[in-house]
């Protein structure tokens, strides 16, 4: 009988991908998430039954058993960048994390691969980072096995990076940022998973991978560059950490005070987070150590991002025509 793995957040960037990958390798893969009725879209990746989508409630001992039992490898994907509510930081990057690793070590779980992010600091000045750090120990003490991953901005066709941005760009001649000179190290979400992958599978040293693409940018290089992909010219305003503080400040009011209905376009914590660079750290194990050479953004970003060029998909049908010359 094939062998079963539980993916918390199987449905999510890059859980899906996960999920694709081991069950083109013959795993069944139990997708549990939230809200199983908005997962159906995982059920193709696999044949009839091997892929399947399950209620779970990450805060809850119970829900977190009942999805995991018979697998011989878990996987945790999920992650917040909500500070408020009952799906907060804590809740879900630290106290979620850990019970999976205390369940699945309870269980027997053969093999536990957790998606952390660089920047996992227990003294980190953002409480996001801080929790993703409480999380990874909260795992190594009941599973020191583990593979942790910490990938830097994850990028591919359904992120909130690049797409998000290039959806601004569309709304006028300005793109404002913020930490305009912090690097970054993009890396392919599919890279990511495969990494994922040979964890399940055993064909990776369990420990902490920090992975990041091929190339190393500013924010303010990557916005260029997602521009040229898209065909537009905008200019690329820095907009000051103290004036950014402000504004997240303003807006995560304005959500308090809508009761939620207006989500901040940035918080305070964010603007914490941009202020250090989200680089592999030197010395860290990475891709090289499990033979992956990863993707670039300028290999993808085109199958993806051609929607917000001026015409669209008729873009590339404009520029050959204009190069047509009469006889």
């Amino acid at each position: 009988m094939s062998k079963l793995v539980t993916i918390y957040g199987g449905s999510g960037f890059v859980g899906r991908y996960i999920a694709r990958r081991l069950a083109k390798a013959g795993w069944r893969v139990r997708v549990a998430v939230r809200r199983p009725n908005e997962a159906m879209h995982v059920k193709p990746y696999g044949v009839v039954g091997q892929v399947e989508p399950v209620f779970c409630n990450i805060r809850d001992d119970a829900s977190v058993r009942a999805v995991m039992q018979g697998a011989d490898a878990v996987v945790n994907c999920v992650g917040t960048f909500d500070r408020k509510g009952r799906n907060n930081f804590q809740a879900v990057q630290n106290q979620g994390a850990t019970r999976i690793a205390r369940i699945a070590a309870e269980q027997g779980v053969e093999r536990l691969v957790h998606l952390s992010a660089i920047g996992a600091d227990a003294d980190a000045a953002s409480a996001y980072a801080r929790s993703k750090a409480e999380g990874e120990a909260g795992i190594l003490a009941h599973f020191p096995d583990a593979m942790i991953l910490r990938p830097s901005v994850i990028f591919g066709p359904e992120d909130q990076f690049f797409n998000r941005f290039a959806g601004m760009s569309r709304l006028g001649p300005i793109l404002p940022v913020v930490g305009g000179d912090t690097r970054f190290q993009p890396v392919y979400v599919d890279d990511v998973a495969r990494a994922a992958a040979m964890g399940v599978m055993g064909q990776a040293v369990p420990g902490i991978y920090e992975l990041g693409g091929p190339e190393v940018a500013t924010f303010r290089n990557l916005m260029q560059m997602m521009l040229r992909v898209i065909r537009r010219r905008r200019l690329i305003v820095n907009i000051p950490f103290g004036m950014a503080t402000a504004m997240g400040w303003g807006m995560e009011l304005i959500q308090t005070i809508s009761l939620g209905l207006i989500p901040p376009q940035i918080t305070v914590d964010q603007v914490r987070s941009l202020r250090v660079d989200n680089v592999v750290s030197d010395g860290a194990k990475g891709f090289a150590d499990l033979g992956i050479t990863p993707v670039a953004p300028e290999a993808v970003l085109t199958d993806y991002l051609w929607r917000f060029r001026p015409s669209g998909q008729y873009e590339a049908i404009k520029e050959s025509a204009s190069k047509l010359r009469p006889h």
